[in-house]
């Protein structure tokens, strides 16, 4: 059995998840770790821009307008960037796991079967073109659906219609205000693979943009039952390790790849919410500091994938800002080139404050 030390491990995964910037599109972005957060959108644009090279926030945005990529309700029931091609299987297989299970929730919020069943009739009748939340929940109050617009049951009706395969988001307004489509008539129909195709599926797809990893890894990643992992590690050929003193799992192919640079992580970063925990990237004093309470992760400073400090972005009307908070005295590597690639993407000046 091979064997990786904690830094060998740190740099595999780094560039496993495409943290050395190589990707030519956003697609292919997405695609190197199955899927990226996407509930804040300015965070989603920067988790494009650490694994692409040359691509701006606007290739972003453009992107989700043609149709390439797409956000929907997928890993843990959260709102996540796909690649179009992997929408159907995607969510015929995290779906129906899922949606499920936030009936009571929606029940709560008065969203019982019966009032299922008239919203997404609704939905389905006037979800041709792009609409914004506030503009669905008033074309739903004329299918006999009222929804409180101040209250969280529109988002669990569409999470709902998601989760089923009957919308998605669609593009982005200017005020990055999100708006739906029905999945027929943004991407086509769809095609799903039966569950055990697409466990496999799913199981060496994460290896290949998170190896090496364990199936508790991947149970935390996906959302999905310690079952139906187990099931779908052993459905994929792997090369066992030890990674950090732990039994872990690779794909045989996967390539040595060199160490990424230093990374500026955007908030919610796939490297960072992709594994059961953060000890072997955070260290153990600071998990606090990037996780400080619920599920808002802050953004990273990543030196050969070990987090070494927090950073924030202030804007002003003509240009922004970055400043960088170390953990502890260490001094923080150069992290020039990321403030200059951050201006770029975003086409605005940034400076460092440090």
């Amino acid at each position: 059995m091979r064997t990786l030390n904690a830094t060998r491990t740190r740099q595999v995964r780094a560039a496993a998840q495409g943290l050395a910037g190589r990707a030519a599109t956003v697609e292919e972005a997405v695609r190197k770790v199955v899927a990226l957060q996407a509930q804040d959108v300015r965070a989603n644009r920067l988790a494009v821009r650490v694994r692409t090279s040359g691509l701006t926030a606007a290739d972003v945005d453009a992107a989700c307008r043609d149709r390439t990529v797409v956000r929907t309700w997928a890993m843990r029931g959260t709102l996540h960037m796909l690649a179009a091609e992997d929408f159907g299987w995607v969510t015929g297989l995290l779906g129906p796991h899922f949606a499920p299970r936030g009936a009571p929730r929606r029940r709560r919020l008065g969203l019982d079967e019966a009032t299922l069943e008239r919203a997404t009739a609704g939905l389905d009748a006037e979800l041709a073109t792009p609409l914004t939340r506030a503009e669905i929940v008033a074309r739903l109050a004329d299918h006999g659906t009222a929804l409180d617009a101040r209250s969280q049951a529109p988002a669990h009706l569409l999470g709902y219609a998601a989760l089923t395969g009957q919308v998605c988001r669609g593009p982005d307004t200017g005020k990055d205000e999100a708006t739906y489509v029905l999945v027929r008539e943004w991407l086509g129909p769809q095609k799903s693979l039966d569950e055990e195709e697409a466990l496999a599926r799913l199981a060496e797809r994460y290896l290949a943009g998170h190896g090496p990893a364990t199936a508790a890894d991947l149970a935390a990643w996906s959302g999905l039952p310690a079952g139906k992992v187990k099931a779908a590690m052993a459905a994929v050929a792997t090369e066992p390790v030890e990674a950090a003193g732990v039994a872990a799992h690779m794909l045989p192919d996967q390539p040595d790849e060199p160490p990424a640079p230093t990374r500026l992580l955007g908030h919610f970063d796939a490297y960072l919410l992709g594994y059961r925990g953060r000890e072997l990237a955070v260290p153990h004093a600071y998990a606090s500091t990037i996780q400080a309470g619920g599920g808002f992760v802050m953004p990273a400073v990543l030196a050969a994938g070990r987090v070494v400090g927090t950073w924030r972005l202030t804007s002003t009307k003509d240009s922004a800002k970055v400043e960088l908070e170390p953990f502890g005295t260490s001094p923080l590597p150069d992290y020039r080139n990321e403030v200059a690639d951050l201006g770029r993407f975003l086409r605005r000046q940034v400076v460092s404050g440090t």
